[in-house]
This record gives structure tokens, sequence and C-alpha cells, in this order.
């Protein structure tokens, strides 16, 4: 699908996105992330969300971490952002629209990176990911979590066969944008994982 119609596809789908049993399954999958982060980085001071959408995550981990100091979501799509703006009472939390590739963020700011499945849909993932490397802080932590199995080898025959969707495509963009080699987490279903790797 064209970049363009992914991001309007999210846009059509902010106001129901949280609702439904896609969306319970949204819920579950985020709430896997925000402990696997948590796990990384008990304490982090700001915190990144790449491609953040209705925000669940994000204020997740806000209400996980009452000694933060800022929350900063990212997302491409303008609906999902105001749905997040709309969302959220935290006012250590806020909402831009941006890619991935193009991150409105200062160099090194974050303690904490995370992306919960939207990388498959960043146009690049490589420069992407190089900006989350370069919004990350020395000694800060990356999770980033989506599809990634064996099992999807088949759509990259396709239309996704520019995309990372094993381990072993994930691991050579994430080591080539300057993380550490990740380790990789089960987080849901037989296709859902997360890597997590440090700065």
């Amino acid at each position: 699908m064209p970049y363009e119609r992914d991001v309007e596809a999210f846009d059509r789908r902010a106001a129901s996105y949280e609702s439904g049993s896609r969306g319970r399954v949204h819920r579950e999958i985020s709430d896997r992330v925000a402990d696997l982060a948590l796990r990384q980085a008990p304490a982090p001071r700001r915190v990144l969300d790449v491609g953040s959408g209705t925000g669940y995550l994000l204020n997740l981990l806000a209400s996980r971490l009452p000694d933060a100091a800022e929350f900063t979501g990212v997302d491409a799509a303008p609906a999902m952002v105001a749905a997040a703006r709309a969302r959220t009472t935290d006012e250590r939390v806020r909402f831009a629209q941006g890619t991935a590739e193009q991150l409105p963020v200062d160099d090194g700011g974050y303690d904490l990176v995370v992306s919960s499945t939207s990388f498959d849909h960043w146009t690049d993932q490589g420069a992407g990911l190089a900006e989350c490397h370069r919004a990350l802080a020395a000694g800060g932590h990356l999770v980033l979590a989506d599809l990634f199995s064996p099992l999807l080898w088949p759509t990259l025959l396709g239309g996704r066969r520019d995309k990372a969707r094993t381990r072993a495509r994930a691991t050579r963009l994430i080591t080539a944008a300057g993380f550490s080699a990740p380790r990789w987490h089960h987080v849901y279903a037989a296709i859902i994982q997360a890597a997590t790797a440090g700065g």
C-alpha cells in the first residue's frame, strides 16, 4: 500500500482504533510492550513513542512512571495525533505529527524509545531506526515491537518484500543504525515479537 494511503487508512480508523476486538488486541500488545520496556528501563526521565497512534502505550507508561519528566509521541496520521491529544490528561504527555524518518525531536534527549506495531508502516525502516538512535540518550534503550516471524516469509515475496519482517532482517537494520545487538522477546501470538537494544 502506498504510504499516503497507509496514513489515510489510520486517519479513518482513529476514532474507533481502541474499540472492538482489534482494539483489545492492540491494548494487550501495548500492555506487554510496556512491561518489557520497564524491565529494560525502570526509571527513564524522558520517553519517546514512535508511531504513537491514539496514545494508549504512552499514557500507560506515564501512569506507571510518576517521576518521569516528559513523554513524547510522534505519529504520521493527523487524526491519530488529534485522538491522542483528546484522550490525554497528563501534562507531561505531548503528541506531534511526524514520521519515523524525520522525528521532530532533539538529539540524545530520550532515555527510552519505544515503538509498537508501527515499524512495518515506516517508509524507510533503516532511516527511521537511525532517527531513533539519534534521539536516544547515551545509555538509553530501544524497544521495537512488530511483526517479526519466519511465518511472514511469503509476504516478503509480494508487497512487503522491502520490509524487515524477520529477526535476521531487523537485526541487521538495528545494528546498522548504531544500536547494540538486539535481544528478542515474544510479545503476542506467533508473530508479534520485540527487539530490545541499547544505544
